[in-house]
């Protein structure tokens, strides 16, 4: 019981280093969109690198939203903290990836992107990887929760990210956002809806 007690007085300490990280993540993202509004004459759109900014904002809003199961947690470890932070900070650095400190040397934000997709989608293959580890700490029960589908769709993301590291195919990578922002879509609305 006295472990039990403990790790539920832990949870709101690491929601809230998560909430940080995660926070400065959509800051990141918020930014660069209301610096795009400000001055959109300046520097042109890329619809692909908008579309990987609506995906990237809406991991972070859905990461800090599913981390409310680690409430289940029955007892916390210094790496099991070290982890979900480290978890936290990959998407930060999808966020900075996306729009960085300066963009002298490039044209526009899909020149960047483009430039940096190794970067970025070896970033956002680790996500893949690293929800794996979340999800099974917060027990087998959990995990089962998502069945077969979790089991092929995590490798096929992480496949997919390793072509986009390869190839500079504008068709390739609109059809992987694309497909990538429908499925979040799905995937929070029949599994996420509801805490429970």
């Amino acid at each position: 019981m006295e472990k039990a007690t403990h790790a539920a007085e832990l949870f709101p300490h690491i929601r809230i280093v998560i909430g940080m990280v995660i926070g400065l993540g959509l800051t990141r993202l918020l930014t660069g969109v209301a610096r795009i509004l400000q001055h959109r004459q300046q520097i042109p759109l890329d619809p692909i690198h908008l579309a990987w900014v609506a995906s990237v904002m809406l991991t972070l809003v859905h990461f800090w939203w599913w981390q409310f199961g680690l409430y289940e947690v029955p007892a916390w470890t210094f790496e099991k903290y070290l982890f979900i932070v480290g978890y936290a900070v990959l998407l930060f650095l999808l966020s900075a990836f996306l729009f960085p400190d300066s963009m002298a040397e490039y044209a526009s934000y899909g020149d960047f992107f483009f430039a940096r997709r190794g970067w970025f989608f070896g970033l956002l293959a680790a996500t893949f990887v690293f929800d794996v580890v979340d999800t099974l700490l917060k027990g087998e029960a959990h995990f089962a929760r998502f069945g077969t589908e979790y089991a092929i769709r995590t490798p096929l993301l992480v496949a997919a990210c390793l072509v986009a590291i390869w190839t500079p195919r504008r068709a390739y990578h609109a059809a992987f956002v694309t497909i990538l922002l429908l499925y979040q879509v799905s995937w929070i609305a029949r599994l996420f809806d509801t805490m429970q």
